[in-house]
């Protein structure tokens, strides 16, 4: 899509009151148009007045470029948070998967983000069950959960789907296996989750307002994706900050910061 139409587009929402605008592809970091890549399209958004938060999902691995994480870092707008899809945590595997990407390359992406954005929060996507893996593969995806220690994941067990490569491959694995697998990576990762939001008790977070739960919080993000709950009416698309007095595994709760 021409960056001119992108630009636009956020543009007129701008004008009608939207404040955060989320960038969507398939591989955002592939983008181009002309001479504007996605680190340059970033940079046209982040001067766009009245946005005052940019997301952009999904990113590639094997496309992670310090350009676009020195960008992140340098556009006041563009939010701590990155969706960077692991899938796996053996090479084995991910050649399999056609990742085109190894282990120890994803760590150094991982590395370069905590380096130049030291409050980054990043999520990812595991695949459990993938034809060949065998109990060593998947050992090596708990390790690498462990050893990233993401704020959250998506976990899915694999599932073979009509004419496509994975599923002619030898090696399927039985959905019991498939299942014990998906329940061990999301009994590790809400653990790790637990932790990594009790240590932002007592911390000040910026949060974007966008409506109710059925509880009636009063709920919103904050700029590091995670979700807040308020005891306080507030009007959606506010942007506030609220002192996180409580953590749960999902969500955090606050009081409004006066």
């Amino acid at each position: 899509r021409p960056a001119k139409s992108i630009i636009e587009e956020i543009q007129m929402l701008a004008s009608e009151g939207y404040k955060e605008v989320t960038l969507l592809g398939q591989n955002v970091n592939s983008y181009r148009d002309g001479d504007v890549d996605f680190p340059a399209l970033l940079e046209k958004v982040n001067k766009i007045e009245g946005i005052e938060r940019i997301r952009f999902v999904t990113s590639h691995p094997k496309d992670l470029s310090k350009k676009l994480v020195e960008v992140m870092r340098d556009c006041e707008k563009v939010c701590e948070h990155i969706h960077l899809p692991l899938q796996a945590g053996s090479n084995k595997i991910l050649k399999l998967m056609n990742r085109k990407y190894t282990y120890e390359e994803y760590l150094e992406k991982v590395e370069l983000l905590r380096t130049l954005i030291s409050d980054i929060s990043i999520t990812s996507d595991i695949i459990t069950g993938f034809p060949q893996e065998t109990d060593e593969d998947f050992e090596k995806t708990l390790n690498a959960l462990k050893e990233i220690q993401f704020d959250g994941i998506f976990a899915f067990k694999f599932s073979s789907r009509p004419c496509t490569s994975a599923g002619r491959l030898n090696g399927q694995i039985p959905e019991e296996i498939k299942s014990q697998r998906l329940n061990e990576v999301l009994r590790l990762q809400d653990e790790i989750t637990e932790k990594k939001n009790k240590s932002l008790e007592g911390t000040i977070q910026e949060v974007l307002i966008d409506g109710k739960d059925e509880d009636g919080f009063t709920t919103g993000r904050s700029r590091t994706n995670k979700i807040v709950k308020i005891p306080s009416d507030i009007e959606r698309g506010k942007i506030i900050y609220i002192k996180i007095v409580r953590a749960h595994r999902h969500s955090l709760e606050g009081f409004l910061q006066r």
